[in-house]
């Protein structure tokens, strides 16, 4: 697996130990749907370009920890 596709920072904002593969979920989905309520609700609809970032990385570990939750019960 290359460097880049391990989260090397360890203040990354995404709940991932540094080290852990990217695509390795740590928190689950419904606690990552409850921030980006949070991240919402704080921001008034609407999101400035650092919350948008947050935002996306969000986006990508609760995709992540679905589909861990959907691997997890096949």
């Amino acid at each position: 697996m290359s460097a880049s596709s391990f989260d090397s920072s360890a203040s990354s904002g995404a709940g991932r130990p540094a080290g852990t593969p990217v695509g390795t979920p740590v928190r689950s989905a419904a606690v990552v749907n409850g921030e980006i309520r949070a991240l919402w609700t704080r921001a008034g609809g609407a999101l400035s370009a650092a919350e948008q970032e947050r935002y996306q990385r969000l986006l990508v570990e609760w995709a992540a920890a679905v589909r861990a939750d959907v691997v997890e019960a096949a």
